[in-house]
């Protein structure tokens, strides 16, 4: 029996549902472990159907072509490394969550998952059985347990396979980004690791679906908490290394071990991916914006830019009576500085138009905030004809802390297929661009420099939809607001906790309200990337009618 074990760790981004694809992108690694020697190729959870599936996975016809392409996969990867591979597959007229290993031609083993997540984006609960704890499996001269993602954050998996004789934990893992995610997988594999005495790999996916991105980031372990590989964050990679029997068992020979950026680089890395695989995932290869010379459409043309580059950004400025000429330069300054195309069109004419429409109707009423969402909805009007007659993908362009409290018009500047910044309150918004404009970095497409004008991070905020506005008329400043927000939103403080804190109580209390009567705005609103555990979708499921306050 051999004393070494070569493993490659294929570290890929499966689009969900091209099971074609994704069986390639298989085929294409386990090529390239054969040529490296390796004795087993793995690739993350669900690789092969893509993750999350939601309930397409129910669908008959679909379970059929993963069973196809699975079996086909076996036979064409049957002279060489095993081949490990996610999927989910029927048995017995139960679904389950799989990692399949591909050997001689054949699924020589098949492990199933046991825990299943029912919380945060999770609904696996609902999608899949449960299945039984799976033993270890034999690769060549090793035996190895695969707890399958969830399997591992508790420690009967882990330390069933340990006792049935496995000799090192191979772990797939479909994990998205969270900002701090990557230190609590570490805390967890880290304790499995010392339960058991087994060295671990954890192997993540990569890349954006919908509004979750997967972030890679995986990682091996020796016994003792010793990193003996890491690979890079939000990117593919491919890497083999060799695990070597000892005296004291098995243990990965130190490889690569890639630098992971802070959490600022992470977050703007994760908008970058999910925008740019939500494009290209979805067919799109342009954009087009709303530019107003404020800070969110300027965060989003710069995101937009380093995803797909500066050439296939499209800004608009769509000027009325109410807008100063200082948004016009800098909108001018911005596009100027990322190198994409800028166009205006006033919106005086149609609005005008609209006004003298509805005039009649409106004797006698004073005009209020009904006139100004006009001004927000023409503009959405006007972008979406542009999308549709370019093919250009609509950004929405709205902060967390504005779709938190509703100061964003549905069918107005709420437009759009996709939001980058969805997930970003808007204190972090400001230091964001403060850091794009410090730091470059090679996987971003959009020029290096300060190319977000000082102008717009340092100027007071406002919607221009009437003179003199400022976005503090309306709303607590932003640090307050956010602050507020996020003992809300995020951690589920009372009001009294946040009045505890040193916040106004009516300021505290208006807030929640403002909270609560915006839900049926978030309902409609765009998908965005998820950077937080309480990002406003699947995070954060709330009533749209809803009486309850807190009064406490």
């Amino acid at each position: 029996m051999s004393d070494r074990f070569r493993l490659t760790l294929a570290q890929l981004n499966p689009t969900l549902g091209d099971i074609a694809g994704n069986a390639a992108k298989a085929r294409a690694a386990w090529t390239t472990a054969k040529a490296e020697g390796a004795d087993m190729v793995a690739l993350p959870e669900m690789f092969l159907s893509g993750y999350q599936t939601q309930d397409l996975v129910w669908r008959p016809a679909f379970q059929a072509d993963l069973r196809d392409a699975l079996e086909a996969l076996a036979q064409d990867c049957a002279d060489g490394p095993a081949l490990g591979i996610g999927a989910p597959l029927v048995e017995r007229g139960a679904l389950f969550n799989c990692w399949a290993v591909l050997s001689g031609g054949k699924v020589a083993a098949t492990i199933r998952k046991h825990h299943l997540p029912n919380s945060s984006v999770f609904d696996e609960k609902r999608l899949f059985s449960s299945g039984e704890i799976s033993g270890p499996y034999r690769v060549g001269p090793i035996r190895i347990g695969s707890p399958i993602c969830e399997d591992a954050w508790l420690e009967d998996v882990a330390e069933a396979q340990a006792e049935s004789g496995a000799e090192m934990l191979l772990v797939p893992n479909g994990s998205p980004y969270a900002r701090g995610r990557y230190d609590t997988r570490m805390t967890h594999m880290v304790a499995r690791m010392v339960e058991t005495g087994l060295p671990l790999v954890y192997l993540n996916l990569v890349g954006g679906q919908d509004d979750q991105v997967f972030d890679g980031a995986s990682f091996v372990l020796n016994p003792g908490g010793k990193l003996a590989l890491q690979l890079p964050a939000h990117e593919e990679a491919i890497a083999t290394l060799n695990f070597t029997q000892t005296t004291e068992g098995w243990r990965a020979q130190v490889g690569t071990r890639a630098h992971l950026p802070d959490a600022w680089e992470q977050d703007y890395q994760a908008m970058v991916v999910g925008l740019r695989d939500y494009l290209r995932k979805s067919g799109f290869n342009k954009v087009v914006l709303g530019l107003s010379g404020g800070i969110d459409s300027a965060l989003v043309a710069v995101i937009a830019a380093d995803a797909i580059g500066p050439q296939n950004v499209h800004c608009v400025m769509l000027p009325s009576e109410y807008t100063s000429p200082h948004s016009l330069e800098d909108a001018s300054d911005l596009a100027q500085r990322v190198g994409c195309k800028l166009d205006e069109i006033s919106i005086e004419a149609p609005r005008t138009a609209i006004e003298a429409a509805l005039a009649p109707l409106f004797t006698g009423l004073a005009p209020d905030v009904t006139e100004e969402n006009i001004q927000s909805r023409l503009r959405g009007t006007l972008l979406m004809a542009l999308s549709n007659k370019s093919g250009a993908l609509l950004l929405s362009t709205g902060n967390k802390s504005e779709l938190a409290v509703g100061y964003a018009t549905i069918y107005g500047d709420m437009n759009g297929g996709y939001n980058p910044i969805k997930d970003l309150y808007k204190t972090r918004v400001f230091d964001t661009c403060r850091w794009r404009n410090a730091n470059h970095r090679d996987w971003m497409a959009g020029p290096e420099g300060e190319i977000i004008p000082t102008r717009i991070i340092d100027k007071p905020p406002s919607a221009e939809l009437r003179a003199d506005q400022r976005d503090d008329d309306s709303l607590p400043p932003y640090p307050e607001l956010d602050a507020i927000l996020e003992g809300l939103m995020e951690h589920d403080l009372s009001v009294a906790d946040l009045v505890a804190q040193g916040h106004d109580r009516a300021t505290v209390k208006r807030v929640e309200h403002l909270v609560y009567i915006s839900e049926w705005k978030r309902h409609q609103a765009a998908p965005g990337p998820r950077l937080t555990m309480r990002a406003l979708w699947l995070d954060r499921r709330y009533p749209l009618v809803n009486r309850w306050r807190d009064t406490r």
